[in-house]
């Protein structure tokens, strides 16, 4: 027998027979490794710990800390559940079954749809196959097998998925839990050897879905659910998922009135009063911090000839995803994105080199054309706006723009009491330019994110054809990653609408495009904002600042003057003149989460004060109202975030 030689993590190399199997080479490191181990990658491939070395090779032992451990983790509970799904229900057809970011979900054909008890009884189905520690087999079969083998037990899905990933090979991977009869299923894993290592799991929801996602397709029942290595981290975990529900942005969106929808309209938010008015103080907010930036804000068409989006590409690539309009014998597309527009804006006159940079900031609606089964709440929809803006610039000013920008969504996110995480991706396979472009780029990308001084992650070949690109992530107040800006460098569309402007040489230059978004949509900032403050909002963002709370009908008047003394002073205030004592009208209040609450009784018309109270420290005693507007503009210019985003939600 051959030997071959594996190169561990550390540099070392030893030497084993061929065909030593990777669970063989943890256990001869150390018997505690070989006891954590789940899986192996070998020559940067994920694998069981069953596969066989058969040539010279770099191993690593995947352990509970390792980066791919959760993944594998949650694939293989995932197989899990379909394995007792099948079990209790011999009539399912399995779709697939992949983990999440936060779980796993396998998709099902069955014959009704699932209730609660259904998932009771399919979890402890799970945690019976779990106890009886089962193995995990990875089986190579011909694919004339698999496909005759699948189709007998009629699952059309997988001689489907077998047709189509499979094309071309003569053997397919499948993976047993015990036995065939047990369970098998056609996928490429790796899993955890046996069934006992799944053990902090647990059943979430079911929802509808269709076969690929298309509404033509199969309906199934998607069943949700989430896995971790310790009933530590479940336990946090399903604690998270109850504060989740408690902010959900629909919910609070509901109840504070911010706003709605309507089956007419779907997938188009109805902004009601207070809605508009916090969507409009972030709109002016965003004014106010890049007009002195040097934006421009501008405002392109909604519909356009179907001859822009053949130019800018999006006719060929993206028209599915477009709302079109025929009209005396044209075709038109809704607007849903704004960077064509503005290319014709920058090709409206000549451009010399000393115009540049030129930004262009555009807030108008957009629209795509989202399936129905995918819209959720704000953070999903078919109309919405952007904070979007196009920055054209030289290649020399790649550098110093990017590091503007980068500088801008600091302050933004500061502003708001989030930190974002950067995330810069570099060169594809398939890009369009010169390796000479995009080297250039990605250096001037990376020397304004150490500008910067933020710390930052690469994501080595994840960036667009047509240009690198930084993305951001938010963490909310309970842990969710929510993704917002994004900055990207673009060396297509200048090209497409053959963009130009005179150099100091006095020649043709094409100028290089910056697209960049620190909010994302507002739609979805909204929805992020609701759900980190839980509706408790700093008093800068409030749609209602305060509320004035006569104690009876003779303080009405009073009460009166002191709403109009705060609406001329510029605060969002409301007045609560129901005939309800003082105690509801407080409660209501509360409820709502309105920072502060005046009351007026007798003493305070009398003295031209009015009662404090905090919506987070309760009453603070009386003031004079000029004093308590003095102080409330201080906080609103400071945008204090004195609110605990956390502790309130628990209340």
């Amino acid at each position: 027998m051959n030997d071959v030689s594996i190169t561990l993590p550390d540099g070392s190399r030893r030497t084993v027979p061929a065909g030593t199997a990777v669970r063989d080479i943890a256990a001869s490191i150390s018997p505690r490794l070989a006891k954590a181990a789940i899986a192996g990658v070998v020559d940067d491939r994920p694998v069981d710990l069953s596969f066989a070395l058969e040539k010279d090779a770099s191993v690593r032992i995947v352990t509970p800390d390792s980066p791919e451990a959760l993944t594998i983790y949650r694939h293989s509970t995932a197989h899990l559940l379909a394995a007792a799904v099948t079990n209790l229900f011999p009539a399912v057809q399995c779709g697939i079954g992949p983990p999440t970011d936060e779980g796993f979900f396998y998709d099902f054909v069955v014959p009704r749809p699932f209730v609660p008890e259904d998932l009771e009884a399919i979890e402890k189905k799970m945690r019976e196959l779990a106890q009886q520690d089962l193995p995990f087999e990875r089986q190579m079969w011909r694919r004339d097998e698999a496909r005759q083998f699948f189709g007998s037990r009629n699952e059309p899905l997988k001689v489907q998925l077998i047709d189509e990933k499979t094309e071309g090979q003569s053997d397919v991977s499948c993976y047993t839990i015990k036995d065939r009869d047990t369970f098998v299923d056609f996928c490429l894993g790796p899993h955890v050897p046996s069934t006992g290592r799944l053990k902090g799991f647990k059943l979430l929801s079911t929802s509808n879905a269709y076969w690929k996602g298309d509404a033509k397709n199969a309906p199934m029942q998607r069943v949700y659910g989430t896995a971790f290595f310790s009933d530590k981290e479940l336990q946090a975990y399903l604690i998270r998922i109850e504060e989740a529900k408690k902010r959900d942005h629909r919910k609070i969106g509901r109840d504070q009135k911010l706003f709605m929808f309507h089956p007419w309209a779907p997938g188009a938010t109805f902004w009601l009063a207070k809605g508009t008015t916090l969507y409009n103080t972030l709109a002016d907010y965003m004014r106010r911090i890049l007009i002195p930036a040097g934006y421009e804000e501008v405002k392109a068409p909604i519909v356009f000839n179907k001859a822009l989006w053949e130019t800018s590409g999006h006719w060929a690539h993206y028209r599915q995803n477009m709302f079109l309009v025929d009209t005396e014998h044209e075709q038109m597309g809704l607007k849903a994105m704004n960077c064509p527009g503005h290319m014709l804006l920058f090709s409206s006159e000549a451009r010399s080199y000393r115009d540049l940079p030129i930004r262009f900031h555009e807030q108008t609606p957009l629209h795509r054309n989202e399936a129905s089964g995918v819209l959720s709440g704000l953070t999903r929809v078919r109309q919405f706006s952007q904070d979007d803006a196009h920055c054209f610039v030289m290649e020399s000013q790649i550098g110093e723009e990017v590091e503007r920008v980068l500088r801008l969504v600091q302050r933004v996110y500061g502003d708001f009491g989030l930190t974002p995480e950067m995330k810069l991706s570099t060169r594809p396979p398939e890009y369009l330019g010169t390796v000479e472009q995009w080297n250039h780029a990605e250096a001037e990308l990376k020397r304004a994110l150490d500008a910067v001084g933020e710390r930052y992650s690469i994501n080595e070949g994840d960036g667009a054809f047509y240009g690198p690109k930084i993305d951001f992530d938010v963490t909310d107040a309970i842990g969710r990653k929510w993704q917002c800006a994004t900055i990207q460098l673009d060396y297509n569309l200048p090209e497409r609408f053959d963009l130009k402007y005179v150099g100091a040489d006095n020649a043709e230059h094409r100028p290089v495009v910056i697209h960049r978004a620190i909010y994302g949509s507002f739609e979805r900032f909204i929805a992020l904002l609701i759900e980190h403050f839980a509706g408790a909002w700093p008093l800068w963002l409030a749609p209602v600042q305060a509320v004035v709370l006569p104690i009876s009908d003779r303080h009405v008047a009073y009460a009166r003057d002191v709403r109009d003394q705060l609406a001329g002073a510029g605060l969002r205030v409301e007045l609560d003149e129901r005939q309800e004592k003082i105690g509801y009208k407080i409660r209501e209040a509360q409820l709502q989460k309105v920072p502060y609450m005046l009351v007026a009784g007798d003493r305070e018309a009398a003295e031209g004060t009015v009662s404090v109270r905090d919506r987070l420290a309760g009453d603070t005693g009386s003031r004079r109202v000029d004093e308590f507007i003095a102080a409330a503009q201080d906080e609103i210019r400071s945008k204090a975030m004195k609110a605990p985003v956390l502790q309130e939600t628990t209340n």
